[in-house]
C-alpha cells in the first residue's frame, strides 16, 4: 500500500493573488534576505493586506538550512502566534518552514526527529502555504524535510505526510530574473527527480507518468531558459512542480545519497551535487546483472533512440553530460575546485553518509562500502562508471 499526497496547486499568470482570498487572524511570513532585499517578500505582503491579518516576517533562512535555524523560526511562530505559515522561496526557505511548523505545532519535538511514523496534529493552528522562487527542488508539493546539521556535516533527509502544504503557488512571475547559474542548478535539480522518481524501486502506475513528462520537459526548456527565454522559464517552474509530485509520491535514488553526502561536507549547491552525479548511478545501475532499471523505457518516451537496456542507460547518461555541458555546469568532482587530497581526506565520512542517506537505498542498485568509495574517485575523476 502507498498514498499520492498534494497541496491544492495554483500556477500560471498571477496565481500569487491567490493569497488575498485566505481567512485568518495572523501571517507569518518565512523567507530570507536576499529575497526580501529583492522585493519578494513585499510582493506577498501586498496580496494579504486586504486580508486584514497582522503580518511578521522570518527572513533568516539561509541555504542548506540548520537545525538551529528551524527553532529559532519556530520560536518566532510560537511568540506571534499564527494561523497561516506563507513560506516564499526555494528549497531550503520551504523546508525550514515545514520543520518550524511541526515545532509550533509540537515544541517538545527535535527538528532532527521529524518522522513519518509520528502524529503532529499540524492544521490544529496554523496552515502552510508554500511559494517556490526558483524551478527545481519541489519542495512545495512534497513531505520531504531536507535539513542540515553542520554539527555532523551531513543532511538529513527527514519528513512527515502531515507537512505536505495546504497550498502550493507556482507563479511564474517570480522566477522570471532568475540567475542562469540558479536555473541550471535548480532545473537539473528537477531532472534528477524526475529520472530518478520513474527508476527508483518505489515507482509506481500515479507517478511514471509526471516523471516522464517531467524529464522530456526538462530536456527541452531547460536550455532556453537558462539563456532567458521567459516562455521556457514558465515551462521550466511547471516541469519542477510536476516532477517533484512525481517522485515525492515515489523516491529519489542513489544521485541523491551521493550528492546529499558531498553537499554536507563540501558545502555544494543540492542541484548541482545530485545532478552531477546522476549519469554515473545511471551507469552504475545499468551494469547490475539484475536489470529492472527501466531506462529503456524512458529514453524511448523522451526521444532518445536505443534498442536495449544497457545501450538506453549509455545514452541517457550521455545525454544529460550533454545538457549539463550546455548549461557550463561541472561534470565531475575535479570541476567544482575539489581536490583529491581533500577527496580523500573526508572518503570516510562522504561514504558512511551515503551509506546512511534515506534515498540511497530506493536505487535498483544499492553499492557496498568499496563500491561507494569508487563512485566518488570516478566521480572525481570524471570516468565512466565500468562496475
Amino acid at each position: 500500500m502507498w498514498y499520492f499526497s498534494s497541496p491544492l496547486i495554483v500556477f500560471g499568470e498571477d496565481a500569487l493573488s491567490h493569497l488575498a482570498s485566505l481567512t485568518g487572524s495572523k501571517a507569518m511570513i518565512v523567507s530570507d534576505v536576499t529575497l526580501n532585499r529583492l522585493g519578494l517578500v513585499q510582493l506577498v505582503f501586498e496580496q494579504l493586506k486586504n486580508t486584514g491579518m497582522q503580518m511578521d516576517i522570518f527572513d533568516e533562512v539561509q541555504p542548506d538550512p540548520d537545525l538551529e535555524t528551524v527553532k529559532r523560526g519556530a520560536q518566532r511562530m510560537f511568540d506571534f502566534q499564527p494561523d497561516w505559515i506563507i513560506a516564499i522561496g526555494g528549497g531550503s526557505v520551504i523546508d525550514a518552514a515545514k520543520g518550524m511548523w511541526v515545532l509550533y505545532a509540537r515544541p517538545d519535538v527535535q527538528p532532527d526527529a521529524i518522522n513519518p511514523i509520528e502524529f503532529y496534529g499540524l492544521r490544529q493552528k496554523a496552515r502552510l502555504v508554500a511559494i517556490p522562487t526558483t524551478s527545481g527542488t519541489g519542495a512545495e508539493v512534497t513531505w520531504a524535510v531536507v535539513l542540515s546539521d553542520h554539527q555532523s556535516r551531513r543532511k538529513l533527509g527527514l519528513g512527515s505526510r502531515e507537512v505536505v502544504p495546504d497550498i502550493a503557488i507556482i507563479d511564474p512571475q517570480l522566477i522570471r530574473d532568475l540567475p542562469a547559474r540558479i536555473s541550471a542548478d535548480t532545473g537539473l535539480d528537477a531532472l534528477t527527480h524526475a529520472i530518478e522518481g520513474f527508476t527508483s524501486t518505489y515507482h509506481n502506475d500515479f507517478t511514471d507518468g509526471l516523471c516522464v513528462y517531467a524529464a522530456k520537459m526538462v530536456f527541452e526548456y531547460l536550455p532556453r531558459a537558462y539563456f532567458g527565454d521567459q516562455a521556457a522559464r514558465e515551462k521550466m517552474h511547471y516541469a519542477a512542480t510536476i516532477a517533484r509530485l512525481g517522485f515525492g509520491n515515489s523516491m529519489a535514488a542513489l544521485a541523491h545519497g551521493l550528492g546529499h553526502a558531498l553537499g554536507a561536507v563540501f558545502h555544494v549547491p543540492h542541484g548541482r551535487a545530485v545532478s552531477l552525479f546522476l549519469p554515473y548511478t545511471i551507469e552504475f545501475c545499468a551494469n547490475s546483472p539484475e536489470g529492472g532499471t527501466r531506462y529503456l523505457e524512458l529514453s524511448r518516451f523522451i526521444g532518445l533512440p536505443a534498442e536495449n537496456e544497457k545501450q538506453a542507460a549509455a545514452i541517457l547518461a550521455s545525454r544529460v553530460r550533454k545538457l549539463e555541458e550546455d548549461l557550463n555546469q561541472p561534470l565531475c568532482i575535479a570541476d567544482l575546485g575539489i581536490d583529491r587530497a581533500a577527496l580523500e581526506a573526508e572518503m570516510e565520512l562522504l561514504v558512511e553518509n551515503a551509506l546512511n542517506d534515506t534515498q540511497t537505498i530506493m536505487s535498483t542498485r544499492i553499492p557496498d562500502d568499496q563500491e561507494l568509495r569508487w563512485l566518488f574517485q570516478y566521480a572525481f575523476e570524471g570516468k565512466t562508471i565500468d562496475f
